[in-house]
């Protein structure tokens, strides 16, 4: 099934619940453009990480669910998937979420390590809960840094702020 993944996990490290102010469809289709997005796009580490890592660019890679796989979501993928949501509105969006770690000199870039994540996206009404899960990698980016990482993302698309963070957990 588009956007659940069969084999998410009980357990997560941070759950953040946020108001919106969009209709839950524009909502997912505003996060599958800004996944689209951020998709292999290179940032500056003290663009996504506090503290930053220096000499350190990061690269996201993220994939939508869909029964017992991921699908990167690029323009092919990004197209489906809106398609998709012009029918219905989906209950939740897993997504998985590779962050990838270049350490540049000069004029060279080299990879080192990757952290791995996986998080569900709930729809309850005017909100929504980011449910995230680190699954492995050294954690230069944590739980907390996804779920800031993404909602400033989002909230950009837009001159009026689109989620508001409301309760932590």
């Amino acid at each position: 099934m588009l956007g659940v993944y069969d084999n998410f996990p009980s357990n997560v490290h941070r759950i953040e619940k946020f108001a919106t102010t969009l209709s839950t469809r524009m909502l997912q289709q505003k996060l599958v453009q800004v996944l689209q997005e951020i998709n292999r796009k290179k940032f500056s580490s003290s663009d996504v990480v506090n503290p930053a890592l220096p000499d350190y660019a990061i690269a996201f890679e993220m994939g939508l669910a869909d029964g017992k796989n991921f699908n990167f979501i690029d323009k092919e993928e990004s197209k489906r998937i809106r398609s998709a949501l012009r029918k219905d509105t989906l209950r939740a969006m897993d997504l998985f979420c590779a962050v990838r770690y270049y350490k540049e000199n000069k004029e060279k870039r080299t990879p080192t390590r990757f952290d791995y994540f996986m998080t569900r996206v709930v729809f309850i009404g005017n909100s929504i809960e980011l449910q995230v899960l680190h699954e492995r990698g050294p954690r230069y980016f944590s739980p907390e840094d996804l779920i800031t990482f993404l909602s400033n993302e989002i909230n950009k698309t837009s001159p009026r702020k689109i989620l508001k963070m409301s309760e932590a957990y």
